[in-house]
C-alpha cells in the first residue's frame, strides 16, 4: 500500500510503498476512500521540516533546554547523535480519513467488515485505528463530506467549552477550515456570529455560511469597534480563536471585545503572554480546547478502548464525531464550499507543494482509487538494496551458511538508534525488519539496508533465510516472540527484559535448555562496556567480598506511559533495573543468593513508588550489592554511577565516561571522549558467537538468574 510520509529533517514529503498493517486488539483496519489535508497543522509541520536547525530551535525552546541538559550529562557527541536520530524519524501525515472496514480486531463489537467509517487515520491506503476513534458514516453523507468530520469535531469541542446559549454574540477569530466549520456550528446553536480574518475570500465565505458580520483587519477595519456594534454596545459573550499565529494579539483583542465575565476558548495556536489587566477587571475566563474532545491523549480510552460512561461524560471524541456526522447528514453543516482542490493519492506530493507554495487553498481532498483493494493486503514489501551492503552477502537457506542472517521484530527508538547500527557494523546480514504500522520498518529498512519490511512478525520468524531474531518490541510481547523464535530453530537476541512473569520465564528456560545449539541472549550490554571490562579485570585480583553501590538517576516517566503499566511494560525494575542487576552479578562473579527491595513510603505526591526504590543483593561469595533506582532526581545529574569498595580500594564509574580508582597500584583513571555503554561490543560478541558457533557471550544461566531476580524485586516493590 502507499502512504504519505514527511521528513522533519528537511520537510520533504514522499509517497512510499509500506506494508499493510493488521488490526490489533480493539482496532479496525480500514481501506481508505478519501482523506482531507488539514491545512493549518500539516502546513506547520512542512514548514518546520524545511526550517534550518536554528529556526527549529527557536520554535521549540523547551526542547533546547532538554538538549543542553543532555550535553552536560552525556556529552556533545551523544547529544548530537540523539537529535539527528529524532529528526531522522519520518512523520506519517494526516488525521482526517474516511473508508470502509476491511478487518476488525479482537474485542471489537460495534463495527463490522463493510461498514463505512470516519477516523483520525493517516493519509494511507490502509490504516489501523482504535475503535474509539472511529464512527459510522450515514448513507447520505458523501466520502468527501465525511472527511471533514475530525476537523468539525475540533471546532465542535471548542464550541462545547464555550457553552453558548441561544442568541449569544460569538466571535470566531481565524476563518480557516476549522474556523468556517465553527461558524456553522455556532449558527446551529442559535448564536449570532462575527468572523475575523485577514483573507477577504475567507471572510466572504464565512458570510455565505452564516456569519452575520465579517471583519478583515488588513482592510483597515476597526475590529473592536465592529465587535462593539455587533454586540449592541455590550461586548461579545464569547470568542473562539481558531487562528494559527505566534502573536499574542488574538488573545489580547479577544479580551478587549468581551463583555464582563465573557469566555475565551483557544482552539488554534497563538502566543500566550497574557495580560492580567485584560482579564482582571472583567473577570474573563480563558480555556484551551484539546483536540476532538474528552478521551484525546488518554491511552486507556484511545488504545485500551475504555469508553467514558455517557452519564458522566456525555461528549467524548467519538461521540463528537457522531454529532458532526449527524449535522452533515441533516445539511446543517455545508462543507462543499470548503473544498478548493482535489488530488489523486499518486499526486500527493503536488498537493503538499501547493500547501507550501502560498497559493490560495482551503480544503485539499486526496482521492483513493476504488479498484484492486485486495492488492492492499501485502504485509511484506521488498526494499531497494543499500549501496553499502556487504558485497556478496547473499544468504541462502539458514542452515546452508554460518552467516548471522537477522530479522528484527520492532523498529522503535532503541532498535533503530542503537541495535540496527550495531548489528550492521557487526557484519550481520540484515534481512527483514517488522513493525506494527510498517512506516518505521520501511524507513529504517531502507536506511540500514534490509531486504524487506513487514508488518507480520510471524512471517519473519518462519522465513528460512533468517537464522537469528532480534526482538525489540514492547515488553509484554517478548515471551511469546522468544518462544516462537526458539521453536522455529532461530538464535535469539532479546532486548531486555526477557519476560514479565516467573511462569513465562519457566517456559523460556525449558525451551532454551532443550536447544543447546541455539543462542538465547538478552542485551545486557553494560557488562561489555570498556570501562566495565577494566573494572572486572581489576576486581579479578581481589579474592575477598566486595561492596557494590549502583545509583541510577532514572528520571520520571508519566504514570500513564506503557512502561508503567504492569501488564505491558512490567514496571521499571523489570524493564530497566535488570541492567544493573546483571552488571553487579557480572562484576561479583558469583550467583545471587538473596534479594530484597524497598520503595519510598506512600505519599499523595507519589503516583508511582516502585521506581523510587532500593534493591539489596547478596552474592554467593559474600559480596553485597545495593541498587538505588531513583526516578525522583534532577535530569542534570548523571544517570548512572557505580562505586565499588573492596580490600581498602575504591572504584568509581561515572555515567560510562569517567572511571577513577583509589588505592589501585598502577591505575588511577580511565576516561572516554564519549559515552560507551558497551552495545557495539555486546552485539559484536553475539554475532561472532552465532557465526563461529561459540557459546553465548552471556551464559543462559546468567540470563535466567538475572531475569528471575528482576521479577522477584519488582514483585517485592509492588
Amino acid at each position: 500500500m502507499k502512504q504519505i510520509l514527511q521528513s522533519l529533517k528537511d520537510g520533504h514529503t514522499e509517497l512510499l510503498d509500506v506494508p499493510s498493517p493488521r488490526a490489533g486488539s480493539g482496532q479496525l483496519a480500514i481501506h481508505t476512500y478519501a482523506t482531507l489535508v488539514s491545512a493549518g497543522t500539516e502546513r506547520m509541520l512542512v514548514e518546520f521540516g524545511k526550517a534550518g536547525w536554528l529556526a527549529k530551535a527557536r520554535q521549540q525552546p523547551d526542547k533546547v533546554r532538554m538538549v543542553l541538559a543532555k550535553v552536560r550529562t552525556d556529552g556533545l557527541a551523544a547529544t548530537i547523535d540523539a537529535v539527528r536520530s529524532k529528526l531522522d524519524q519520518p512523520l506519517a501525515l494526516g488525521y482526517c480519513n474516511v473508508g470502509v472496514v476491511a478487518e476488525v480486531g479482537r474485542g471489537v463489537s460495534a463495527f463490522a467488515v463493510g461498514d463505512r467509517v470516519v477516523s483520525n487515520g493517516k493519509h494511507a491506503e490502509v490504516v489501523c485505528v482504535p475503535q474509539t476513534l472511529c464512527a459510522k458514516v450515514p448513507d447520505n453523507v458523501s466520502d468527501e463530506a465525511a472527511a471533514f468530520t475530525v476537523l468539525g469535531a475540533i471546532g465542535l469541542q471548542g464550541v462545547r467549552l464555550t457553552q453558548p446559549t441561544l442568541g449569544e454574540c460569538v466571535v470566531v477569530t481565524g476563518l480557516g477550515l476549522i474556523g468556517l466549520l465553527t461558524v456553522q456550528i455556532l449558527r446551529a446553536h442559535g448564536c449570532r456570529v462575527m468572523g475575523v480574518d485577514f483573507d477577504p475570500a475567507r471572510c466572504a465565505l464565512a458570510q455565505k455560511l452564516g456569519a452575520e458580520v465579517v471583519v478583515n483587519p488588513g482592510a483597515g477595519v476597526d475590529v473592536l469597534g465592529a465587535a462593539l456594534a455587533f454586540s449592541r454596545g455590550r461586548g461579545v459573550d464569547a470568542v473562539l480563536i481558531t487562528a494559527s499565529t505566534k502573536s499574542n494579539e488574538p488573545v489580547h483583542q479577544a479580551a478587549q471585545m468581551c463583555r464582563k465575565r465573557g469566555r475565551i476558548v483557544l482552539v488554534g495556536v497563538t502566543g500566550l503572554e497574557l495580560s492580567r489587566a485584560d482579564f482582571y477587571e472583567k473577570e474573563l475566563s480563558f480555556q484551551v480546547s484539546c483536540s476532538y474532545g474528552p478521551g484525546r491523549y488518554d491511552p486507556a480510552y484511545e488504545e485500551g478502548g475504555h469508553d467514558y460512561p455517557i452519564g458522566f461524560v456525555r461528549w467524548t471524541e467519538q461521540r463528537n464525531f457522531e454529532a458532526v456526522l449527524d449535522m452533515l447528514a441533516a445539511g446543517t453543516l455545508d462543507v462543499a464550499p470548503l473544498i478548493s482542490h482535489r488530488f489523486p493519492l499518486e499526486k500527493a506530493e503536488e498537493a503538499y507543494a501547493l500547501l507550501a507554495s502560498g497559493e490560495p487553498s482551503l480544503g485539499i481532498v486526496l482521492e483513493y482509487l476504488a479498484e484492486d483493494r485486495e492488492g492492499l493486503e501485502a504485509r511484506t514489501v521488498a526494499l531497494p538494496a543499500a549501496q553499502d551492503r556487504i558485497a556478496g552477502a547473499v544468504a541462502s537457506e539458514a542452515g546452508a551458511s554460518n552467516r548471522c542472517a537477522v530479522a528484527f521484530i520492532g523498529a522503535g527508538n532503541y532498535a533503530s538508534r542503537v541495535l540496527m547500527p550495531a548489528f550492521k557494523a557487526g557484519g550481520a546480514e540484515l534481512v527483514t525488519v517488522a513493525s506494527g504500522g510498517g512506516v518505521s520498518a520501511v524507513h529504517y529498512g531502507r536506511k540500514f539496508g534490509f531486504r524487506a519490511a513487514s508488518t507480520d512478525w510471524r512471517a519473519t520468524v518462519a522465513d528460512t533465510v533468517v537464522n537469528t531474531m532480534v526482538i525489540a518490541t514492547r515488553h509484554d510481547a517478548h515471551a511469546a516472540q522468544v518462544l516462537e523464535a526458539l521453536r522455529a530453530g532461530k538464535h535469539v537476541f532479546c532486548e531486555k527484559p526477557l519476560c514479565l512473569s516467573l511462569e513465562e520465564l519457566a517456559s523460556i528456560e525449558e525451551e532454551a535448555s532443550a536447544r543447546p545449539d541455539q543462542i538465547l541472549m538478552v542485551g545486557f550490554n553494560r557488562r561489555f562496556a570498556p570501562q566495565v571490562v577494566k573494572v572486572k579485570q581489576l576486581l579479578s585480583t581481589i579474592g575477598e567480598p566486595k561492596n557494590f553501590v549502583m545509583t541510577v538517576n532514572a528520571g520520571e516517566i508519566p504514570v500513564d506511559n506503557w512502561v508503567q503499566d504492569k501488564s505491558v511494560g512490567g514496571g521499571r525494575i523489570i524493564g530497566e533495573g535488570c541492567h544493573f542487576i546483571d552488571l553487579l552479578r557480572h562484576l561479583a562473579g558469583a550467583p545471587i543468593v538473596g534479594v530484597e527491595a524497598q520503595s519510598l513510603g506512600a505519599h499523595p505526591a507519589l503516583a508511582v513508588r516502585d521506581d523510587k526504590a532500593t534493591i539489596m543483593l547478596r552474592f554467593g561469595d559474600g559480596s553485597l550489592g545495593t541498587i538505588h533506582y531513583l526516578a525522583n532526581g534532577d535530569k542534570g545529574f548523571p544517570k548512572e554511577r557505580l562505586e565499588v569498595f573492596c580490600a581498602g580500594r575504591v572504584l568509581q564509574l561515572d555515567n560510562f565516561r569517567r572511571l577513577r580508582g583509589w588505592g589501585w597500584p598502577g591505575f588511577s583513571r580511565m576516561n572516554l571522549w564519549r559515552q560507551d555503554k558497551g552495545v557495539a561490543a555486546c552485539v559484536q560478541a553475539f554475532v561472532e558467537s552465532v557465526e563461529m558457533r561459540r557459546e553465548a557471550p552471556v551464559a543462559l544461566h546468567d540470563v535466567i538468574e538475572v531475569s528471575r531476580v528482576s521479577i522477584l524485586a519488582q514483585e517485592a516493590l509492588s
